[in-house]
């Protein structure tokens, strides 16, 4: 069957699959974090225009990414630091009102797992998320019918029954495109690609505040739960801390996996504010979890800058390798997934569960999002299915095909979109995606 009649079929499936999850109440359990995005409306020519204000004789070509953004010029620098590169990140603000002086912006749902639970929201699938930022703004955004989280009672309820107890956490989102030009004097830089940056203000998620009630539903009610997902513990800088949390998290595995063999445990890496701390996290909990999941730039972090192995992102081959490596490395059970704007791909040992149609769901929501800016409907996805594939996609496809690997790597080219809409939350859309397979 060709890549084209696959995606139509998963497509086609849809229907069916999420009304088998509800009848059987099984849900993806999505940990850990939330935060409230500010949507920055984010033009070149204003970047531009402040550039020429404040900094006009700074080479843009030496412009670095300040460790805390305090000051203008930290800001500016930043901003252009990562657009010139075309490369997504974090960066520290500890001057909020200095962001919210220069643009504009709507709210938006910040956190891999509940952006994840919104986008299966779109397509009317449930799951269960833990809050850390329970504000009233993020739990309106929350509020659908397919959207659960658990109270303080232990009891499986929406957003709309929780009251606040931890301090809100404002993430602004810079979105830039590919093409678009920064200029000051007579230098200019051309946007290489379409990413963003997300400058954050760390309140409640430097620490991961606990649900006690959520773990327990899940141990109590493991049967339920398909899968579950680990997420989020890049803020935390207190090392003891972090040993604590993920201490409690490998407990709550190991009951998890004794009240449902079958579910799968899943963790997806992020950017990381330290590396110690990035290391100390994936040398703990690697070996617990089923199923280990990156981006490219995460991948190339990973091996690249912290463990001086070589992988090219490029080769797709090298690719394979490195996740091999990494399987190898941190002794994930399962596999390993990269994902990309191009395609993504599994790479370990056969599942019980149809990871190629996981994965096409996870490209699907994630496109959808990309060109709607909100999390897709059934309908906008089918747009999707008209899109082309990415070109370097399907030579990656075929040349995992062409290759020893083609038994142990599911490769998937992406719709692909050249200036997408939106840039935040595509990795956290394909999460939510891909956990319909199990």
């Amino acid at each position: 069957m060709d890549l084209k009649q696959k995606y139509i079929e998963a497509y086609e499936d849809l229907d069916r699959l999420v009304q088998a999850r509800i009848s059987g109440e099984r849900y993806p359990a999505m940990g850990y974090t939330s935060n409230l995005d500010l949507l920055c409306d984010f033009k070149t020519e204003r970047l531009n225009r402040l550039l020429e204000e404040h900094i006009p004789g700074v080479q843009l070509s030496k412009m670095k990414a300040a460790p805390k953004i305090q000051t203008m010029q930290d800001l500016l620098e930043t901003m252009v630091y990562y657009c010139s590169n075309g490369i997504g990140g974090e960066a520290d603000v500890e001057n909020v009102e200095l962001v919210k002086e220069l643009f504009d912006f709507k709210y938006g749902m910040g956190g891999t797992a509940v952006q994840a639970a919104l986008a299966l929201s779109g397509v009317g699938c449930p799951s269960i998320v833990h809050l850390t930022d329970d504000s009233k703004e993020v739990c309106d955004i929350l509020e659908t019918p397919w959207v659960y989280t658990v109270s303080q009672e232990g009891r499986l309820v929406h957003t709309d029954e929780i009251r606040q107890t931890q301090e809100q956490e404002p993430h602004f989102i810079i979105q830039f495109k590919k093409g678009d030009k920064i200029c000051l004097g007579g230098q200019e830089v051309v946007i290489p690609c379409s990413n963003r940056l997300i400058l954050t203000k760390i309140t409640v998620n430097e620490f991961v505040p606990f649900s006690k009630p959520y773990f327990q539903w899940i141990e109590e009610n493991a049967r339920k739960v398909s899968s579950n997902v680990l997420s989020s513990f890049n803020a935390l800088l207190d090392p003891e801390l972090l040993k604590e949390r993920l201490g409690y998290t490998k407990q709550h595995i190991e009951k998890y996996r004794k009240n449902n063999p079958e579910g799968i445990v899943f963790f997806e890496d992020a950017h990381f504010h330290s590396i110690d701390v990035k290391k100390l996290c994936l040398e703990t909990v690697g070996e617990s979890v089923d199923i280990l999941s990156m981006n490219e730039e995460e991948l190339n972090h990973t091996l690249n800058e912290m463990y001086h192995l070589d992988v090219h992102v490029d080769d797709i081959l090298s690719c394979v390798e490195g996740a091999k490596s990494i399987r190898s490395m941190f002794g994930v059970r399962r596999g390993v997934i990269i994902h990309t704007k191009d395609y993504s791909m599994y790479v370990g040992e056969p599942l019980k569960a149809d990871v190629e149609k996981g994965l096409i769901y996870g490209n699907l929501l994630a496109t959808a999002k990309a060109n709607h800016g909100w999390y897709g409907t059934k309908e906008q996805i089918k747009e999707v299915l008209e899109f082309d594939f990415s070109d370097r996609g399907v030579k990656n496809f075929q040349a995992v095909q062409e290759s020893k690997y083609a038994g142990e790597a599911v490769l998937v080219p992406s719709k692909y979109i050249d200036k997408p809409r939106y840039t935040i939350g595509l990795g956290d859309s394909f999460v939510g995606g891909v956990q319909m397979c199990f």
